[in-house]
């Protein structure tokens, strides 16, 4: 078993070392406010092959993930169970992206019901509104981010245990072999993970990683160096014999809050108390109906995560209210088309701003999320766009009550990955996971030596002031055992029927980014859906993202498609900023009576099945 282990890894190494390269120069280094990791390279990599599999499908932003999610499938393992394999391989592989140390949101279809799995972190017990406040200003985004301060309980690991109870196939402890091979092994350091590692000016500072991933002159270990995490392998055969609770309440945990609490510049509030308490929640996913060129009638359902996501909102107003100016269809050819686009996102990322928080401590408008995608609320939305930017995107007010909240100002969003994934027995799970920013709060959790997992730094997506200078309370403030806003966007699309029920799966996708992550769904969507692009040429064709309701769009760097669109748009009254704008959308679609995966050339993800 180690050998064969061994042997692949070898093979899935050098093909990502070879792909990576061949993609030609360096990094890319101008990147948007919202991205904190770099583009995979200047130019993007060669699109992978379009091929069908007829049985199953894993879509993961890693090779190694996506081989150790197939090799589950293969022995007769759910979806949910390799998600989970595929999570455990992430958290080595690609850690500044994901893992044990963060939180994820999981859409599961069985065949017959859509749930929505929440394992966001949640803030400490100890925690107060003004956590992010220095005397009576917020805190610089980075200062709050590193150290233990921006630390919230993790939930990833909870979830997945409680969705393998309901539809995992294979034994729990199983689901860890191929996360231990690896990390006892090694895996060969990627030219995306090694440069990431270089431009970091915090992840050295602390000891355990520092160790595992720097050599003595501070400079990150080379590309293709195997990097083995002995003591990452040791945390997993502890978790895969005592279960989560080995996390939540067992050695791993004291360690967390050790780590947490003793940080030598900014110690935490996290307690042995959150980590017992911390329980993943069933919710309600959110769709919308809608009519496309792939499926006029009798249409299809969108269906994302409900708050305190705020994706599957925001993609479904912006969809519906696409529809309702006509302008749907494309890819977009006209500035006129990108004015209307941006308008609409600046009216959604407004509601978004003043509405969406963990539903446990903040009402819907109208005591239901659905009433923010209503049809008749979004017509009157739409009403409010004309020929030239408007002067304010305001929030509406979807049940005419007077609005208790006020609006977040804009802050700092990053980080996250993505996995999809449909079984041979009909069971499909889009899940986003995060620890937030490139790295989270770095701080490395172990139980002995070196290495270890990561921490999360997702307290910093609260918004750091509590109230407006008027004094009235923000939806998204800081509360104790409260879980914070996100932009994570998993996403299933189902056709209907026609009668109007649910019919089968289409697709399932997601992304990483920050507040982009809803653009680049959005956009592989509209792609796929409206202007009768593959999967893959929809997820390579170039990003757009307006991420607040007075900011500015950016348009991917580099790409000609843009070039006439950017020119135009002074007609309109708008602007727009060329940006590195690096998707990872990872997407599986089912084509008849087989699934084809798409995967970003922007990254360096992979779609693998039978």
């Amino acid at each position: 078993m180690i050998l064969r282990w061994y042997s692949w890894r070898l093979a899935l190494g050098a093909t990502l070392i070879s792909a990576a390269l061949g993609a030609g120069a360096v990094l890319a280094q101008g990147l948007s406010r919202d991205q904190p990791e770099a583009a995979h390279a200047t130019k993007l990599r060669r699109p992978a092959p379009e091929d069908s599999f007829a049985r199953h499908v894993v879509s993961t932003a890693n090779p190694h993930a996506s081989a150790a999610g197939l090799e589950i499938l293969r022995k007769g393992g759910s979806a949910v169970d390799a998600a989970i394999a595929a999570q455990l391989v992430l958290t080595l592989v690609e850690p500044q992206s994901s893992g044990i140390g963060g939180g994820a949101f999981m859409l599961h279809y069985n065949g017959q019901s859509l749930q929505a799995f929440d394992g966001r972190e949640t803030a400490p017990s100890a925690a107060t509104e003004d956590l992010f406040m220095q005397h009576g200003r917020p805190m610089e985004f980075p200062d709050a981010v590193y150290g233990g301060r921006s630390v919230g309980t993790p939930g990833v690991l909870r979830m997945l245990e409680h969705a393998h109870q309901q539809h995992g196939r294979l034994p729990w402890a199983l689901l860890f072999e191929p996360a231990i091979h690896l990390a006892t092994a090694g895996f060969p350091i990627s030219p995306r993970l090694h440069s990431l590692l270089n431009r970091d000016p915090h992840l050295r500072k602390d000891p355990r990683a520092h160790a595992l991933f720097y050599q003595a002159d501070g400079q990150a270990l080379p590309i293709g160096s195997l990097l083995r995490n002995p003591d990452l392998a040791e945390v997993f055969r502890l978790l895969a014999a005592e279960g989560a609770d080995g996390f939540y309440k067992g050695r791993v945990g004291e360690e967390i809050i050790r780590a947490v609490r003793r940080h030598p510049s900014a110690p935490g509030l996290l307690a042995m108390s959150d980590l017992r308490g911390y329980r993943a929640i069933e919710r309600e996913p959110i769709c919308v109906s809608a009519t496309t060129s792939r499926r006029p009638a009798p249409g299809v359902e969108v269906c994302g995560f409900p708050p305190p996501g705020s994706g599957g909102i925001v993609i479904g107003q912006i969809i519906q209210m696409l529809e309702l100016v006509g302008i749907r269809s494309g890819p977009p050819t006209s500035a006129q088309w990108m004015h209307q686009y941006i308008e609409i996102s600046r009216l959604a990322f407004a509601d978004r701003a003043m509405f969406i928080a963990d539903p446990d401590f903040v009402a819907a408008p109208g005591q239901d999320w659905r009433s923010l995608v209503d049809p008749h609320y979004l017509r009157q939305r739409a009403l409010l766009i004309g020929e030239t930017r408007m002067h304010q995107a305001k929030p509406g007010n979807p049940d005419g009550r007077r609005l208790s909240h006020a609006v977040m100002t804009e802050q700092h969003e990053s980080g996250t990955s993505h996995l999809s994934i449909a079984d041979q027995y009909g069971n499909v799970v889009s899940m986003t996971t995060s620890i937030e920013s490139a790295f989270g709060a770095r701080l490395m959790v172990g139980l002995s030596g070196a290495g270890g997992f990561l921490l999360n730094n997702q307290l910093t997506d609260f918004s750091f002031q509590p109230t407006s200078e008027g004094g009235m309370p923000i939806a998204n403030r800081v509360q104790p055992g409260k879980r914070p806003r996100s932009s994570m966007s998993p996403t299933i699309i189902f056709e209907r029927r026609p009668d109007g029920a649910r019919g089968a799966v289409m697709a399932a996708l997601g992304s990483p980014g920050g507040a982009s992550i809803i653009h680049y769904t959005t956009k592989t969507i509209l792609g796929f859906l409206d202007w009768n692009l593959s999967i893959q040429s929809a997820i390579r064709y170039p990003n757009f993202v307006i991420n607040g309701p007075d900011r500015v769009l950016e348009i991917e760097s580099g790409r000609e498609e843009m070039q006439s669109i950017h020119r135009g748009l002074a007609a309109f009254g708008q602007s727009a900023l060329p940006s590195e704008l690096p998707s990872g959308i990872q997407a599986i679609v089912r084509m008849e009576n087989s699934w084809q995966g798409g995967s970003d050339p922007r990254r360096e993800g992979i779609s693998l099945g039978d």
